[in-house]
């Protein structure tokens, strides 16, 4: 009013704060959370940050602080981890930002696919929580922040990448690695100012921005030419798939560090095939096997339809019985059809009748020797009988985990040279016969020996046995 205009364009108008079985909070009841313990334990940063992506704003907020842990934890962590994970080896390659980043472009010829799809993702993260803060959903905007952290810049992007910060020269594959992690961590950092300011400034500020402080910086702006939806189509594939190996895994207990002889995928059409013969070596490297075969028109998978009848049961009435009838009797052509047009229609007493793969749950049969997941229209079988020489490696991939703890426990510098003993044992032995180089490459080791000594105790599954590391 004191200057002839509305005093606001917009407000959100906030909820209340419940406790965590959503009951309203009462000092009488005795379920009053007090926001400055939860400061004082958790961090400011981390308390505003789950009340922001927890639910919308104008929606009631039950309070769980075990809620704020794992927010702490889980991205918080995360990112410090990501962050600790650049600065480790930037300091030992003396990366120079300035000098570097300016080379950073979506026509680099340095960069590698992985990067490309990282920098598509940064940049559609950037579009996205510029489109949802501009909607004043700050919710959808934090979640979008936590998923890109989480699933693919650290589990997915650093995961992957973690070799090419290892060699010794500052190759152009290696810079290129350094630019695309750094443009993530800076990008993170601003997109990041206005749900955790504290967090955000120390992490600018960590990764040498060239202001004050962060809440001095413009607020990134999408870059198109990075944004490949391809790209992004197929790396999302890559890591579904993942997902459903590894789980596959867990449910026979067998390691990730065990490898596998293949995996197995019945593409429903070319245009799924190309996505994942086009990231195939990523999927293999992750889930550990040696080969990813297709298996269309093999007839190995063995796929059945499962009716939803409460779903159908609303849709279809009085037919649900007949309809739940054929699509029993689906051959497996026609559950293919199914999968890759997202419904199937038939006539029933005259009537047609459709019946969406969302009505349905197509599950796949187990066969002997493989394990067997579905998702949507992609199914996955896993090999998961073992031979000799895969039990092998799996003990090699087990003594180097043992050894770079060791290295670790020591207080060795990343680039130390060293000479591994091992005690006698028959499992160990014959692993480091016919995998030993493997070994000695991948601990930066110049000697690897079998003979008695007085070393750290590491335990393996069935066995422990004697490990001493030297400095060369």
């Amino acid at each position: 009013m004191v200057f002839d205009s509305v005093a606001f364009k917009n407000v959100i108008s906030t909820g209340l704060v419940l406790d965590a079985k959503g009951n309203k909070m009462s000092k009488h009841v005795g379920n009053v959370t007090d926001p400055f313990e939860m400061i004082g334990k958790y961090g400011a940063d981390p308390v505003r940050f789950y009340m922001m992506t927890n639910s919308e704003p104008w929606d009631n907020l039950k309070f769980d602080p075990n809620g704020v842990d794992e927010v702490r934890r889980k991205f918080f962590g995360t990112l410090y981890n990501t962050y600790s994970f650049f600065a480790l080896y930037a300091n030992v390659d003396n990366y120079d930002v300035e000098q570097s980043l300016g080379k950073l472009n979506s026509n680099c010829e340095s960069l590698k696919e992985i990067d490309s799809w990282i920098l598509s993702c940064l940049n559609t993260l950037v579009k996205g929580v510029t489109e949802e803060l501009d909607g004043y959903d700050p919710t959808r905007a934090g979640r979008l922040i936590d998923s890109f952290v989480n699933n693919d810049l650290s589990n997915w992007y650093v995961r992957l990448n973690r070799k090419r910060f290892w060699g010794k020269e500052m190759s152009e594959d290696k810079l290129a690695a350094y630019n695309t992690l750094y443009t993530c961590l800076m990008t993170v950092a601003k997109l990041l100012a206005p749900f955790a300011p504290f967090y955000a400034d120390q992490l600018y500020r960590d990764l040498g921005g060239q202001m004050k402080s962060v809440h001095l910086e413009k607020f990134p702006v999408a870059d198109a030419s990075f944004i490949n939806k391809d790209l992004e189509e197929r790396m999302g594939m890559a890591q579904k798939i993942t997902s459903m190996v590894l789980a596959l895994r867990r449910k026979v207990n067998i390691k990730v560090r065990q490898p596998l002889q293949q995996i197995m995928v019945p593409a429903v059409d070319d245009e799924q095939r190309n996505h994942i013969e086009a990231v195939k070596e990523l999927i293999m490297s992750e889930v550990n096997v040696k080969e990813l075969e297709f298996a269309e028109g093999q007839g190995i998978l063995v796929k059945k339809v499962k009716c939803n009848f409460r779903v159908m049961g609303k849709k279809f009435g009085k037919a649900m019985k007949g309809v739940a009838a054929q699509m029993d009797a689906l051959s497996q052509e026609q559950i293919a059809e199914l999968e890759k047009n997202g419904s199937y229609s038939f006539e029933l007493d005259g009537q047609p009748i459709t019946v969406d793969a969302t009505d349905v749950e197509i599950i796949s049969e187990d066969i002997p020797g493989w394990l067997v997941s579905n998702e949507g229209n992609i199914t996955v079988a896993l090999e998961v009988e073992l031979t000799d020489e895969l039990r092998q490696e799996g003990m090699a991939r087990e003594l180097i985990n043992r050894i770079q703890n060791l290295r670790k426990e020591t207080g060795l510098e990343i680039t130390d040279r060293i000479k591994v003993t091992v005690a006698p044992n028959e499992q160990a032995e014959a692993a480091m016969k016919n995998f030993g180089e493997y070994i000695k490459s991948q601990v930066l080791a110049d000697e690897l020996i079998v003979a008695d000594n007085d070393g750290e105790e590491a335990e393996f599954d069935d066995f422990k046995l004697n490990i001493k590391v030297e400095k060369k």
